[in-house]
């Protein structure tokens, strides 16, 4: 440049301004919008699949919390029924007079028999429950992993689209990165 009103450009000068006025509408600057894009996309995908996954393992630690309950309530029901067996074999081989006594134990056991069986199936239930939701979480952080990966794999085309600018590639990017959002998509909807 010289200081007597007229303006000298060089080789390098020209291909900036060159670059700085036309690039960021041509290739690249489409290419870093729709990687930004992605990109954001992507990390709410991850987000999601990474929140489905702990609510998987926290579903299915209480399912286990409720099976082990369950096999306690069995457990018990078990030691009423030695209970009831023992006053059957009482009010068989005992003397008369104490089989009123062992009839009402019987009728007492099998009352709470039949309590601790209801209660040992609704924790039973409880845990199928809780298997079946932390299943539903697991199928969920799948489809979110499968999203995350499409969009990872369209933002990698974009940068070969971008070194080598070629505008196929760029479709490329578009449909993966459309196969990312329609997976996602169907972890939103539970699908």
């Amino acid at each position: 440049m010289s200081g007597a009103g007229f303006h000298v450009h060089g080789p390098h000068d020209h291909e900036l301004e060159h670059a700085a006025q036309h690039e960021p509408k041509g290739l690249a600057g489409q290419l870093a919008v729709i990687t930004a894009v992605l990109a954001t996309v992507g990390a709410l995908f991850a987000y999601q699949g990474g929140a489905t996954q702990a609510n998987a393992g926290l579903y299915k630690n209480n399912a286990a919390i409720k099976k082990t309950e369950a096999a306690n309530k069995w457990a018990y029901f078990q030691a009423k029924s030695s209970k009831q067996n023992l006053a059957e074999l009482a009010l068989d081989l005992g003397p008369a007079d104490q089989k009123a006594k062992y009839q009402d134990k019987i009728a007492r056991y099998e009352k709470e028999k039949n309590e601790i069986k209801g209660e040992a199936e609704a924790l039973e239930q409880e845990a199928k429950d809780w298997d079946h939701k932390s299943d539903e979480q697991l199928h969920l952080h799948h489809r979110w992993a499968q999203a995350t990966t499409a969009l990872q794999v369209s933002i990698a085309l974009a940068a070969i689209a971008l070194l080598t600018k070629k505008r196929w590639m760029e479709g490329a990017t578009l449909v993966a990165g459309g196969l990312g959002v329609l997976l996602g998509a169907l972890a939103w909807f539970h699908v």
